[in-house]
């Protein structure tokens, strides 16, 4: 067990946490979600190394236990020349090594007691990772995550996907209590994503993910722990089920704003008639019904709903103003982006004779494996030096990379990068950049010490105030929190140019994309959307599944018509119909 008591702390210029409680049990497997930049990484630093924190509050932890961690940034050991399975299987091979040298020594000297409590220790730790397995361990783990064809390659040759789903493996293999990862998820394709499910539906220990990845959050995990506005809340269930009780929540809280807004009103009403009448009748009884009712109206004012977990601010992202041109028949649409016969190879061909071409207002997704050239080809596209490649000559292309020293200087300040595009001073950076949940604060912050969703939203930001009419979004999703995902579909949807997109997001990709240029045999085909989703749901769930979320995500896009409207008991109808479905869900996995 590990539990977090009354723990308050910030840094000079923002207070990350205030009197937050939590615990974790042992076999959870537990999603920590919230907010670009509310502090997930800083607190789960503080639960590693609680020692190099000064924080108000107690965190204990079973000191028997232990803890592995999977970073979000390591690539650390990836340049090594070893294979997978020898990286796999190194600190098993390394104990081993060891106790033989031990057990030379104790046959070398006569001062055996040192010796022997180093051989106890190791022996200790070599059982505890269920060393006497650990070859068949890893060879199921490996089969478990969709890798076993990888066992004799090189680490060195693997992509950032599979690199990522090793690390994961690689800390499962020792058997923490308690295992957190930061991330995991981050630039994973599709299949790895499904491997990363299977790994962590199949681990017994006690889990704390850090994860904005709907796909993950839908298919993993039993509890929530939700950071937000500097306080936390638990909740026990899947994501859909704590989802399902935020809604319910909405419900009857803006139920209850209405009828306050309401009460509000009609004393505000009657204190305004009070006032009159005191101007025209001096009188003390009257003085004193009045400032007893302006008295109430301040109580009332002051108790208006307020729910952080509801109504959380979502940033508003905005795409640059593009006229469309007029054709009844899209297919009579010109044509922005031609790809002819387009080749690229590194150490091996990656892509060979790709053709395909995007018309105006077509949002297209390039979608397939990790390390198949798919960022080469979109990156070739924005530089347009390749003779393969065409651009309409009155195309302006605005990129958003997933390597943010790209686009952003990350030495310079969030003021420095903004003041020289267009902006007359700072108080129209502060206007522009709060539409992305920046406040004045961040002006002033170095872009480098910034969170990736943070980052992201900065290259929204900075692609608002272009003209461009094709966007080129490499793993646009990638670190941003739910809430700007959800606020980039609603942009993209709304954009009247073309969009042409890498990306591992399913939802991102079902949500926004019109068809998918799907990578395969180093050549690529056009593939309609809901034969993508099928295909990602045929070898993985059952075959109600996917039907089953199309009928959630119906019904909630009704509920939330209805409490536009302010319909709360046909939204409280509803909200029995998704139950049933999210019960449903439940038991399709």
């Amino acid at each position: 067990m590990i539990k977090v008591e009354h723990l308050s702390f910030g840094f000079p210029n923002v207070e990350l946490y205030n009197d937050v409680s939590f615990t974790l049990e042992y076999g959870q497997h537990c999603a920590f979600i919230g907010s670009n930049g509310t502090g997930k990484t800083t607190l789960i630093e503080i639960m590693l190394e609680p020692d190099r924190f000064m924080y108000d509050g107690k965190i204990t932890k079973d000191e028997d236990w232990k803890v592995g961690y999977v970073n979000q940034f390591d690539k650390s050991d990836k340049d090594r020349d070893i294979t997978v399975y020898e990286f796999l299987s190194e600190d098993f091979v390394r104990n081993q090594q060891e106790t033989e040298q031990v057990c030379t020594a104790m046959a070398e000297t006569e001062d055996l007691e040192p010796l022997l409590e180093r051989y106890q220790q190791l022996m200790d730790a070599f059982q505890a990772m269920d060393g006497d397995n650990y070859e068949t361990n890893i060879r199921k783990q490996l089969k478990l995550a969709g890798l076993s064809h990888l066992e004799n390659i090189g680490i060195s040759a693997l992509s950032g996907g599979e690199y990522k789903l090793l690390q994961v493996i690689k800390q499962m293999l020792h058997l923490p209590e308690l295992l957190i990862m930061d991330e995991p998820d981050v630039f994973l394709d599709f299949e790895n994503l499904n491997g990363l499910v299977s790994v962590i539906n199949s681990y017994k220990g006690t889990l704390l993910v850090v994860t904005h990845n709907r796909y993950l959050l839908h298919h993993c995990f039993h509890k929530i722990l939700h950071l937000e506005d500097t306080d936390v809340q638990e909740f026990d269930g899947s994501y859909i089920e704590y989802n399902f009780a935020l809604l319910q929540k909405k419900i009857e809280l803006q139920e209850q704003a209405v009828k306050e807004e309401a009460e509000i009103e009609r004393n505000r009403e009657l204190v305004e008639r009070l006032r009159d009448d005191a101007t025209e009748v001096d009188s003390a009884t009257r003085g004193r019904f009045l400032h007893a009712k302006v008295s109430q109206l301040a109580r009332l004012e002051a108790r208006r709903i307020k729910a952080p977990f509801v109504e959380i601010r979502q940033p508003v992202v905005h795409l640059p103003e593009v006229q469309p041109s007029e054709y009844e028949d899209p297919e009579d649409r010109p044509v922005v982006l031609s790809v002819e016969n387009y080749t690229v190879s590194f150490d091996e061909l990656l892509l060979e004779n790709v053709n395909f071409e995007i018309r105006e207002g077509e949002k297209v997704a390039i979608v397939g494996p990790n390390g198949t050239g798919k960022t080469t080809l979109l990156r070739d596209i924005f530089k347009n030096q390749n003779p393969a490649i065409h651009i309409g000559s009155d195309v302006f292309v605005g990129f958003l990379s997933q390597l943010h020293g790209e686009m952003l200087d990350e030495n310079s300040t969030v003021l420095e990068e903004f003041i020289g595009l267009g902006f007359a001073d700072r108080d129209e950076v502060v206007e522009h950049l709060n539409q992305y949940c920046f406040n004045p604060d961040h002006l002033d912050s170095r872009i480098g010490v910034l969170s990736g969703g943070e980052k992201n939203l900065l290259q929204l930001a900075k692609i608002d105030v272009t003209k461009a009419n094709l966007l080129l979004l490499d793993e646009p999703t990638s670190h941003l929190d739910t809430y700007a995902q959800i606020a980039l579909e609603h942009a993209v949807a709304e954009y009247q140019g073309t969009v042409l997109m890498v990306s591992h997001d399913f939802y991102n990709i079902v949500n926004c994309a019109d068809y998918v240029l799907y990578v395969e045999d180093k050549s690529i085909r056009r593939m309609r959307i809901r034969t993508f989703r099928k295909m990602i749901y045929a070898n993985h769930f059952s075959k109600d599944y996917l039907e089953l979320e199309l009928n959630k995500k119906e019904l909630e896009t009704q509920i939330a018509r209805l409490l536009k409207d302010k319909d709360f008991e046909a939204a409280r109808a509803l909200s029995l119909r998704l139950e049933e479905v999210i019960q449903q869900m439940n038991r399709a996995k």
